[in-house]
């Protein structure tokens, strides 16, 4: 696959560009997103995954329930999935059949595409989305804070499986509520943060 060839730009005029990113990012929004894969599945309610980079064991356990009943439910789903935790539920989402959008935090120019990416990507359900320029194609912490409040800007609801107290996930979920979008993570006294500032327990998530 050629992926350069493959790749559509999405510029704010383009009726495809999705209007919550003006309703959330406002003057922030993208001026354009790139993307590889089938295009309708930005018209989707999407399902947000985020969980920090340390994610403790009991939590770790439940994250993979959630993904395995997401993929049962054929739930579609939006993430960065660049933490361990989120990467281990895209390998199993991956091997599901519901919608996938993947958004990677840096630009879709020369990316190596995985070789789990290529079945989906041919059964049209995944996207890969960026909002990145040629010249941004090396992860770092800025590029994945902006990445990160492009899922949650898109998606409809978002799940947080763990955020540090104090940290970037967690400044993310205030953020999130500020918007009025559902936030949900698991009931446990590990999430007491997010529990406290207004997420939903995910037993009340509906459909699962």
């Amino acid at each position: 696959m050629s992926v350069v060839s493959s790749i559509t730009l999405i510029k704010q005029n383009d009726p495809r560009y999705p209007r919550s990113l003006f309703e959330h990012l406002r003057h922030t929004a993208p001026a354009e997103l790139a993307a590889l894969g089938n295009l309708d599945i930005l018209q989707r309610k999407t399902l947000a995954l985020f969980c920090s980079v340390k994610c403790p064991g009991d939590l770790i356990l439940k994250t993979y329930d959630l993904a395995q009943q997401l993929r049962e439910a054929e739930v579609a789903v939006i993430g960065g999935f660049h933490s361990p935790m989120e990467r281990e539920c895209l390998t199993i989402l991956l091997r599901g059949n519901q919608p996938l959008i993947v958004c990677p935090a840096r630009s879709l120019k020369n990316m190596r595409l995985p070789s789990a990416y290529k079945k989906p990507l041919d059964q049209g359900r995944l996207l890969l989305l960026s909002s990145f320029s040629e010249k941004e194609r090396r992860h770092t912490a800025e590029l994945a804070n902006r990445r990160n409040q492009l899922v949650a800007a898109l998606a409809t609801a978002i799940v947080v499986s763990h955020a540090e107290p104090a940290g970037k996930t967690e400044a993310l979920c205030r953020q999130v509520l500020h918007w009025g979008k559902p936030l949900y993570t698991h009931r446990s006294d590990l999430n007491k943060n997010l529990l406290s500032m207004g997420a939903v327990p995910l037993d009340s998530l509906p459909g699962l």
